[in-house]
């Protein structure tokens, strides 16, 4: 044989082990995944609390964490986000909301904060355990100043978050 086909022989050689040892990392890659997957259902006590909690929902959608279950929903064509823990406690609800709807209380507590020059670019109603309710105000005075408030029913800024 000449060296030019024993060249080309060896790199033939060469491109069949790649092929087989990249399916199969890709067979391993697609193996895991879908063990992962298994691993992170959402739970049905969490399922179960939910349409106790909202049996108008519509648009179900599950998401699990591992560590939170949220799901997001629409009830009286609203979007919502609600989030219980891996053993299916209610932890919280989200609805979007206009700010323009706000309570007066709450806009003239916004209006009165040190953070009355910014921009409100989203507004949320947070419904906790204990028929508490609260609204997030995610405001920004510019790309890297931006903020979580959240105010109570008077108008008290009760705490604030970083946000990206």
């Amino acid at each position: 044989m000449s060296k030019l086909a024993l060249f080309f022989r060896h790199v033939r050689l060469k491109n069949t082990v790649m092929k087989t040892t990249c399916f199969l990392v890709s067979l391993f890659l697609l193996l895991s995944i879908s063990s992962f997957s298994q691993v992170t259902k959402v739970p049905q006590v969490a399922k179960d609390n939910f349409a106790r909690q909202y049996p108008e929902a519509r648009e179900i959608n599950w998401d699990n964490d591992v560590i939170n279950v949220n799901v997001r929903f629409e009830l009286n064509g609203e979007k919502m986000n609600a989030e219980y823990s891996n053993k299916g406690i209610w932890k919280k609800t989200e609805k979007d909301w206009d700010y323009d709807k706000l309570p007066d209380d709450v806009k003239d507590g916004f209006d009165k904060s040190k953070y009355a020059d910014r921009d409100v670019v989203e507004t949320v109603i947070v419904y906790l355990p204990g028929d508490v309710q609260q609204y997030r105000l995610k405001v920004e005075k510019n790309d890297l100043q931006k903020k979580y408030l959240f105010f109570d029913d008077d108008g008290r800024l009760i705490r604030e978050a970083i946000t990206l």
